[in-house]
C-alpha cells in the first residue's frame, strides 16, 4: 500500500505552523484576546524570544476558581504552566497519538535541531491518523472491488 503517514513536520505545514505567543509580563486578558483573534486553544509564553510556558483554556478554568484571580491584573507568569513537552518533528501522527494519550496532553510543540517550528494539538494530530486509514481503505476496497477480479484472467 502507498497510503504514508504523515509526520509532525508535514501535518504543520498543512495547519500552518504559526506560534501563538504573548510575552510573560502579559495579563491574562491580552493573552485571551490573542486567542480568541487567533481561534486557538492555547498561547505560548515567552521570555524575550525563548519560550518559557503555555496557557491553556483548561487553565483559565482552574484559575477561575480562585477567587483572587483577576485576569486584568495577573501576569502570565504567574499562571503559566512551565515544563513544556514537545517532539521530534519526524514522529509520525501515531507516535504522536502514542504521546499525547501517554502523557495525558492536548498541546505538543514540535522541534526541528533545537528550534520549535510549530505547536500541534490532539485534533491536528487525529485528523491526520484518520484521514490515513481513511485513504487506505479507499485503497484496499478498490483492490477488492468486484470489477477487479470479474476482469481478471489467467495468463495462457
Amino acid at each position: 500500500m502507498a497510503t504514508d503517514v504523515k509526520t509532525a513536520e508535514q501535518i504543520l505545514q498543512g495547519k500552518g505552523g504559526e506560534l501563538i505567543s504573548v510575552a510573560e509580563e502579559a495579563v491574562v486578558v491580552d493573552a485571551l484576546r490573542s486567542m480568541v483573534e487567533s481561534k486557538v486553544g492555547s498561547i505560548l509564553i515567552k521570555e524575550g524570544t525563548r519560550i518559557v510556558g503555555i496557557y491553556t483554556e483548561r487553565d483559565l478554568i482552574r484559575n477561575t476558581l480562585d477567587p483572587t484571580f483577576d485576569p486584568a491584573t495577573t501576569q502570565m507568569s504567574e499562571v503559566m504552566t512551565v515544563g513544556l513537552r514537545y517532539a521530534p518533528h519526524t514522529d509520525t501522527a501515531f507516535e504522536l497519538m502514542d504521546k499525547f494519550l501517554g502523557l495525558r496532553l492536548r498541546h505538543l510543540l514540535i522541534d526541528r535541531e533545537g528550534d520549535f517550528i510549530g505547536m500541534l494539538s490532539i485534533g491536528d494530530v487525529v485528523r491526520s491518523a484518520l484521514q490515513t486509514r481513511t485513504d487506505e481503505l479507499q485503497e484496499l476496497s478498490q483492490i477488492t472491488n468486484w470489477e477487479y477480479y470479474e476482469e481478471w484472467k489467467p495468463r495462457s
